[in-house]
């Protein structure tokens, strides 16, 4: 997971705007809004990884299921590994989305329950 010059640069204003829907959620609805926020970033990222080779929910999705393994069993193999270094490359990004979910979650509804009890 290397980071290219345009992601260097970009970070800050990532973590920026990260930090402020945080605090917005925060402000919003208290640790309750981090928990839920939380939730909703993971709910996005398992759609996402779950979603990675094709669709997977519709009652369409068998016969555009069936399509994208055409199409897949025609590619070349530069384009198959292509596609796999692609998908890797998400799954990483994705791995970090999960970790900053959980994150939100423990600390949303750890704190709401703490304080509620306590």
């Amino acid at each position: 997971m290397r980071m290219t010059r345009a992601d260097w640069i970009l970070l800050p204003f990532l973590v920026a705007t990260l930090a402020a829907v945080v605090l917005g959620a925060f402000l919003l609805a208290g640790f309750l809004g981090l928990g839920v926020l939380g939730l909703v970033v993971g709910v996005m990222a398992q759609r996402i990884e779950l979603e990675k080779d094709g669709a997977v929910s519709n009652y369409m999705a068998t016969s555009l299921y069936a399509q994208q393994m055409e199409a897949r069993e025609r590619m070349s193999r530069a384009e198959r590994a292509g596609h796999r270094a692609e998908t890797e490359a998400l799954l990483k990004w994705l791995f970090v989305a999960k970790v900053v979910s959980a994150g939100l979650i423990i600390l949303g509804f750890g704190f709401f329950v703490m304080f509620q009890l306590g």
